[in-house]
Protein backbone atom coordinates (compact mmCIF):
# COMPACT_ATOMS: atom_id res chain seq x y z
CA UNK A 1 0.00 0.00 0.00
CA UNK A 2 1.12 3.44 -0.94
CA UNK A 3 1.74 5.94 1.66
CA UNK A 4 -0.88 8.70 2.28
CA UNK A 5 1.59 11.23 0.86
CA UNK A 6 2.28 10.10 -2.50
CA UNK A 7 -1.58 8.88 -2.91
CA UNK A 8 -2.16 12.60 -2.18
CA UNK A 9 0.30 14.07 -4.38
CA UNK A 10 -0.86 11.51 -7.27
CA UNK A 11 -4.42 12.40 -6.70
CA UNK A 12 -3.73 16.42 -7.02
CA UNK A 13 -1.62 15.11 -10.48
CA UNK A 14 -5.30 13.37 -11.41
CA UNK A 15 -6.84 16.60 -10.48
CA UNK A 16 -4.60 19.36 -12.23
CA UNK A 17 -4.84 17.45 -15.36
CA UNK A 18 -6.98 18.34 -18.38
CA UNK A 19 -8.39 14.40 -18.46
CA UNK A 20 -7.73 11.77 -15.85
CA UNK A 21 -6.67 9.72 -18.50
CA UNK A 22 -3.98 12.12 -19.01
CA UNK A 23 -2.67 12.14 -15.90
CA UNK A 24 -2.22 7.79 -15.65
CA UNK A 25 1.52 7.49 -17.29
CA UNK A 26 2.50 9.43 -14.74
CA UNK A 27 0.58 8.00 -11.67
CA UNK A 28 2.13 4.58 -13.06
CA UNK A 29 5.48 5.86 -13.30
CA UNK A 30 4.87 7.14 -9.86
CA UNK A 31 3.82 3.98 -8.48
CA UNK A 32 6.59 1.97 -10.14
CA UNK A 33 9.52 4.51 -8.90
CA UNK A 34 7.50 3.74 -5.02
CA UNK A 35 7.37 -0.23 -5.70
CA UNK A 36 10.74 -1.06 -7.73
CA UNK A 37 8.22 -2.00 -10.57
CA UNK A 38 4.73 -1.80 -11.64
CA UNK A 39 2.52 -4.47 -9.35
CA UNK A 40 -0.76 -6.26 -9.82
CA UNK A 41 -1.29 -4.17 -6.53
CA UNK A 42 0.02 -0.99 -8.11
CA UNK A 43 -2.70 -1.25 -11.05
CA UNK A 44 -5.04 -1.43 -8.64
CA UNK A 45 -4.27 1.43 -7.28
CA UNK A 46 -3.38 3.52 -10.14
CA UNK A 47 -6.79 2.57 -11.44
CA UNK A 48 -8.76 3.90 -8.44
CA UNK A 49 -6.38 7.40 -8.51
CA UNK A 50 -6.76 8.03 -11.97
CA UNK A 51 -10.37 6.64 -11.99
CA UNK A 52 -10.24 4.48 -15.01
CA UNK A 53 -10.83 -0.05 -14.77
CA UNK A 54 -7.90 -2.13 -13.53
CA UNK A 55 -7.80 -3.52 -17.51
CA UNK A 56 -7.71 0.20 -18.70
CA UNK A 57 -4.63 0.78 -16.55
CA UNK A 58 -3.17 -2.83 -17.61
CA UNK A 59 -3.88 -1.78 -21.25
CA UNK A 60 -1.84 1.35 -20.71
CA UNK A 61 1.04 -0.17 -18.73
CA UNK A 62 1.21 -3.05 -21.04
CA UNK A 63 1.59 -0.76 -24.06
CA UNK A 64 4.66 1.26 -23.09
CA UNK A 65 7.78 -0.26 -22.79
CA UNK A 66 9.18 2.21 -19.83
CA UNK A 67 6.39 0.50 -17.88
CA UNK A 68 7.61 -3.14 -15.99
CA UNK A 69 5.09 -5.30 -15.09
CA UNK A 70 7.74 -7.89 -13.80
CA UNK A 71 10.67 -7.00 -11.08
CA UNK A 72 13.41 -5.56 -12.90
CA UNK A 73 17.05 -4.63 -11.44
CA UNK A 74 17.90 -1.64 -9.78
CA UNK A 75 19.03 0.35 -13.21
CA UNK A 76 17.30 -0.68 -16.49
CA UNK A 77 19.35 -0.78 -19.57
CA UNK A 78 17.84 0.08 -22.29
CA UNK A 79 19.42 -0.51 -25.92
CA UNK A 80 18.21 1.24 -28.83
CA UNK A 81 17.46 -1.14 -31.98
CA UNK A 82 15.72 1.16 -34.11
CA UNK A 83 17.02 1.34 -37.97
CA UNK A 84 19.24 3.97 -37.17
CA UNK A 85 20.89 2.54 -33.82
CA UNK A 86 20.99 -0.77 -35.83
CA UNK A 87 22.77 0.74 -38.69
CA UNK A 88 25.83 2.34 -36.24
CA UNK A 89 26.32 -1.38 -34.52
CA UNK A 90 23.71 -1.48 -31.72
CA UNK A 91 23.00 -4.95 -32.58
CA UNK A 92 26.45 -5.72 -31.67
CA UNK A 93 26.29 -3.33 -28.56
CA UNK A 94 23.30 -5.16 -26.95
CA UNK A 95 25.19 -8.28 -27.66
CA UNK A 96 28.30 -6.98 -26.13
CA UNK A 97 26.49 -5.48 -23.22
CA UNK A 98 24.63 -8.94 -22.96
CA UNK A 99 27.69 -11.24 -23.08
CA UNK A 100 29.45 -8.79 -20.12
CA UNK A 101 26.81 -8.75 -17.98
CA UNK A 102 26.51 -12.39 -18.69
CA UNK A 103 22.15 -12.21 -18.86
CA UNK A 104 20.38 -12.57 -22.39
CA UNK A 105 17.83 -9.46 -23.37
CA UNK A 106 15.37 -9.02 -20.67
CA UNK A 107 16.90 -10.56 -18.18
CA UNK A 108 18.62 -9.34 -14.08
CA UNK A 109 21.95 -9.87 -13.39
CA UNK A 110 22.50 -11.95 -10.07
CA UNK A 111 23.50 -9.06 -7.95
CA UNK A 112 19.76 -7.08 -9.41
CA UNK A 113 21.64 -4.66 -10.16
CA UNK A 114 21.06 -4.40 -14.00
CA UNK A 115 18.31 -5.46 -16.10
CA UNK A 116 18.64 -5.35 -19.94
CA UNK A 117 16.17 -4.84 -22.31
CA UNK A 118 15.60 -3.66 -26.36
CA UNK A 119 13.95 -0.35 -26.64
CA UNK A 120 12.38 0.33 -30.27
CA UNK A 121 14.03 4.20 -29.80
CA UNK A 122 14.96 6.47 -27.35
CA UNK A 123 14.69 9.71 -30.08
CA UNK A 124 18.59 10.03 -30.36
CA UNK A 125 19.03 8.84 -33.72
CA UNK A 126 21.84 11.35 -34.59
CA UNK A 127 23.84 10.05 -32.14
CA UNK A 128 23.79 6.09 -32.51
CA UNK A 129 24.10 3.78 -31.17
CA UNK A 130 22.08 4.99 -28.03
CA UNK A 131 21.66 3.51 -24.61
CA UNK A 132 19.70 4.77 -21.80
CA UNK A 133 20.18 4.07 -18.12
CA UNK A 134 17.68 5.09 -15.55
CA UNK A 135 16.88 8.84 -17.14
CA UNK A 136 20.39 8.98 -18.65
CA UNK A 137 20.71 8.97 -22.44
CA UNK A 138 24.48 8.02 -23.67
CA UNK A 139 24.69 8.73 -27.32
CA UNK A 140 27.94 7.14 -30.16
CA UNK A 141 28.17 4.34 -27.66
CA UNK A 142 30.72 2.00 -28.44
CA UNK A 143 31.91 -1.36 -27.37
CA UNK A 144 34.91 0.13 -25.51
CA UNK A 145 32.70 2.89 -24.01
CA UNK A 146 29.85 0.89 -22.88
CA UNK A 147 31.81 -0.73 -20.57
CA UNK A 148 33.24 2.70 -18.69
CA UNK A 149 29.27 4.13 -18.59
CA UNK A 150 28.53 0.58 -16.93
CA UNK A 151 31.71 0.96 -14.25
CA UNK A 152 30.45 4.77 -13.76
CA UNK A 153 26.90 3.20 -13.21
CA UNK A 154 28.28 0.65 -10.56
CA UNK A 155 30.04 3.20 -9.01
CA UNK A 156 33.22 1.54 -9.76
CA UNK A 157 34.99 5.07 -11.35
Amino acid sequence: MIPDTLKTKLKRRVAAAITNREAAIDVMKSLQAHYGWLTDEAVQEAAEIVGLSTLQIEELATFYEMIYRRPVGRRVIHACDSISCWAMGGEALLAHLSGHLEIKVGETTADGAFTLLPCCCLGNCGEAPTMMIGDTIYGRVTLESALEILKRERGEI
